[in-house]
């Protein structure tokens, strides 16, 4: 696995960027670069609450659920700023995905799920993932604005959905970003980064699944059809998750009739990558299901597969919840067996 100070790499520039600055051009920060409570008004009402915790009835597994990109709530704000369509600001929306994968809580996981959607704040970013040319201001001076998809208009703050759309009819004051970072993109990765933690107490390591869906033009079939790319599994190359437990998740749907491959055209996004760590017990592994199986992309509806795909999701998640159990109690034996020598 690749070493943890390698996979830091672009965050720990960003976090020592932060700590280095000893000026303060921006009045909502002191000079370590730390938030100024109330400096911000709240997020729109209609994001009250930004996020929400589905949790297991039982007890909880080493299993943890992510759905960072399925939230509907559109705040009026946003759309009248927007020059597109509800419709069109929706085609970026991994649609009913928590839906989806709601059966988690049969694997004893609990589900973390963003209210808002990604094209109003995306979660599965750097936190300053920013475009300089959409906002009226000056940007904080440890955002990121020379990043990939930054350059692809897919930033922290999205600056085009689908087709290359672009999205707003204006620029934003650079504070309504800010803002936006602090009442929901931080919120989430707190409330994540907390039930990991609680993940890993209860059983030594934490296994994260984080949950995508991708529109059938970038799966590589046919829509509708079980082709070669109904799934893929992102584990950054291997450098996310233990290989055992990806071999689960896609010999399990291989099993069900499924097409799999791993890590193209998607390899995993900031949280696979931020939390998947195995210095810190945390394995994570993106999943993407092909939009086509479930919904119809043009009408953004479900279909009649809805339910048998939800089923096997499901099913997909008990099996890894019983191979990362098994994964963990032979690491217990051998420590054992370790301390015993």
């Amino acid at each position: 696995m690749m070493a943890v100070a390698d996979r830091m790499g672009g965050r720990a520039a960003w976090l020592t960027r932060m700590a280095d600055e000893t000026q303060n051009p921006f009045p909502i920060f002191d000079e370590f670069g730390a938030f100024l409570p109330g400096a911000l008004p709240a997020v729109e009402p209609e994001l009250d609450p930004p996020l929400l915790i589905v949790e297991p009835e039982g007890p909880i597994s080493a299993l943890v659920v992510s759905s960072p990109h399925s939230g509907r709530v559109y705040p009026a704000s946003f759309t009248a700023a927007a020059k597109l369509s509800a419709q069109a600001l929706r085609r970026s929306e991994d649609a009913f995905v928590d839906d989806l994968f709601s059966g988690c809580a049969q694997a004893g996981a609990p589900m973390l799920k963003a209210l808002f959607p990604r094209a109003y704040l995306d979660v599965n970013r750097e936190p300053y993932e920013l475009d300089p040319r959409m906002f009226d201001g000056r940007l904080p001076p440890f955002a990121n604005t020379r990043s990939i998809r930054v350059a692809g208009g897919l930033g922290t703050i999205a600056r085009v959905v689908g087709e290359a759309q672009e999205i707003y009819a204006a620029r934003l004051p650079v504070e309504e970003a800010l803002r936006r970072i602090e009442g929901l993109y931080k919120p989430y990765h707190r409330t994540l980064r907390e039930l990991v933690a609680r993940a890993r107490r209860a059983h030594g390591v934490a296994v994260l699944v984080d949950c995508h869906s991708m529109p059938s033009a970038c799966a590589g079939g046919r829509g509708g059809e079980r082709g070669k790319s109904d799934v893929v599994l992102g584990d950054r190359y291997g450098a996310s998750c233990d290989p055992v437990l990806v071999d689960c998740v896609e010999g399990t749907l291989r099993r069900m009739g499924y097409g799999v491959q791993r890590n193209k055209p998607y390899a995993g996004g900031f949280i696979t990558e931020y939390f998947g760590n195995a210095a810190r017990a945390c394995e994570a592994l993106q999943i993407e299901v092909n939009r086509s199986l479930y919904m119809n992309e043009r009408t953004l509806e479900k279909n009649a597969a809805f339910d048998q795909i939800a089923a096997d999701m499901t099913q997909m998640l008990m099996e890894l919840e019983a191979c990362a159990a098994s994964q963990i109690e032979a690491r217990g034996v051998d420590a054992a067996a370790r301390a015993a020598e």
